[in-house]
């Protein structure tokens, strides 16, 4: 930053001397901006555009989106860059009650929303917030299991609700 002893004095002299001689020190000294600074900007866009993807994904049982029943807010997404332009994806989600029966089938909506939409080379997990649930370490496994959802993704009732849920709104 330029300093104002200098700037007061280029400005009173009218000449542009101390003016340059500050851009040119500045230039030389000046501290490269941290990448890391840049990285964790990229990985908010990246977690705004997630949340952007899920919000809108539909309850299964109720005519509600995730958003507006707060099983999905900003907060639940978390996005790390874990490789060159790679990311690992976490969402936390919070079931409307702790006894939800839904929760996997949420969780699943969650997973292939984000597979089909994502836009960016990514690793998912996907996890019932902690307490949330009364079954959350078995859901988590279920929901984080690449054969299950597979196997889920199978049966062709299952995969009715899920294309239903995920459907872009109109």
């Amino acid at each position: 930053m330029l300093s104002l002893g200098l700037l007061w004095r280029a400005l009173s002299s009218g000449g542009h001397e101390a003016l340059e001689k500050e851009d040119d020190h500045q230039a030389h000294h000046r501290p490269e901006a941290p990448s890391r600074t840049a990285a964790m900007e990229q990985e908010q866009e990246r977690a705004l555009e997630v949340y952007d993807i899920i919000r809108t994904i539909r309850d299964p049982e109720k005519p509600n989106t995730l958003e507006e029943l707060d099983v999905v807010t900003e907060s639940c997404v978390e996005v790390h860059e874990i490789g060159e332009d790679e990311y690992l994806v976490t969402i936390r989600f919070t079931p409307t009650v702790p006894h939800c029966s839904l929760a996997t089938l949420i969780g699943l909506c969650l997973r292939i929303k984000l597979q089909r939409c994502l836009p960016f080379k990514h690793k998912l997990e996907i996890y019932i917030s902690e307490g949330a649930h009364s079954t959350e370490e078995d859901i988590n496994k279920q929901i984080n299991d690449k054969e299950r959802v597979a196997a889920a993704m199978e049966n062709p009732h299952l995969r009715e609700i899920v294309e239903q849920c995920v459907l872009d709104p109109d």
